[in-house]
């Protein structure tokens, strides 16, 4: 496979949203050199905060895609982990950073110039921020395998944490920085039109407080994920009906589900009816192998199978 084939495998949302924070900041931090405007500042910091981190996640979802190998014969998913960590690490040191300026600001309030371009900038911005927003809603929609009829914002709200850990990074950074550009115009307007100056570092410091948040919130994840983290309930049903609806499956010994970046590891032991050949058994563990290998979030399957003991050993509500 070629190096654009491999580069269009990547993380759609991330790729986009580091193009296009890529823009921003720079636009941003030319305004800001421009007016003196502490918000504008703090907002040009979120945008190249989230330019390379989207960045490095969106290479990194590319690298989550390699292939398992000889050397590493799970795969590569966890390594979107690790570039997300490392986006962690950068957004708290621009949250710093930002929190710094607004304080400053606050304590030595200076009025700023150029209004129109601070407001038309982050109007773009805005636009701009909402856009890649509402890509990653939608990618969390088409991950997660919802009806297309289903209601996008709502959806996502509700199944982020269903999603991808790069999808769910540019859902969280961009949902924040959507409505830092909000909040940015709030303190812009309050500032330069109202003479409200302590508006223009109390909005820096409180989209630092939110770049924090994202960075929490993101560190926490994808810490799970590289700890290894069990498939979501809605997932785990679906294996457990898949197998179950088979006619000579009786029973499932014991099963376990690894999430390893946007996709599953399953592993297990099956109990099949009496009376087949070991011939027969081997047939049909392949079969229920295949069934799962179709799901598109199942990445490799290894079933065990024995004969039925009659004893029910599966509840799923008790496994849950």
């Amino acid at each position: 496979m070629g190096i654009i084939e491999r580069l269009k495998k990547g993380n759609t949302s991330s790729g986009i949203a580091a193009l296009g924070n890529t823009f921003l900041a720079a636009i941003k931090g030319a305004a800001a050199a421009f007016s003196g405007s502490g918000t504008m500042f703090a907002s040009a910091m979120h945008s190249l905060a989230d330019a390379v981190n989207q960045g490095f996640v969106y290479f990194g979802s590319v690298l989550a895609e390699l292939p398992p190998s000889k050397r590493f014969p799970t795969g590569f998913g966890r390594v979107i982990n690790i570039f997300c960590m490392i986006a962690v690490v950068v957004v708290t040191i621009m949250a710093y950073e930002t929190i710094k300026e607004g304080w400053h600001l606050l304590q030595h309030p200076a009025e700023s110039t150029h209004f129109w371009l601070n407001l038309i900038i982050l109007l773009v911005a805005f636009l701009i921020d909402g856009f890649i927003l509402y890509k990653a809603m939608k990618e969390i929609r088409m991950e997660t395998g919802a009806d297309k009829a289903a209601a996008i914002i709502p959806y996502a709200f509700k199944n982020v944490n269903k999603a991808s850990p790069a999808t769910r990074l540019v859902f969280y950074e961009d949902l924040v920085a959507t409505s830092g550009a909000v909040l940015a115009i709030i303190g812009i307007v309050l500032a330069q039109s109202f003479g409200v100056l302590a508006a223009d570092g109390i909005a820096s410091m409180i989209i630092g407080g939110l770049m924090l948040y994202v960075a929490f919130r993101v560190g926490y994840d994808n810490m799970v994920g590289l700890i290894g983290v069990a498939a979501p309930a809605e997932i785990q049903d679906k294996i457990y009906n898949l197998l179950l609806e088979d006619e000579d499956v009786v029973d499932i010994k014991q099963i376990r589900m690894i999430q390893e970046g946007r996709l599953y590891h399953v592993e297990g032991t099956i109990e099949l009816r009496k009376g087949l050949t070991l011939d027969e058994a081997d047939d049909i563990k392949y079969r229920l192998r295949d069934v799962l290998l179709r799901e598109s979030e199942v990445a490799d399957v290894l079933l065990a199978i024995v004969e039925t003991d009659d004893i029910q050993n599966w509840n799923p509500e008790e496994k849950k």
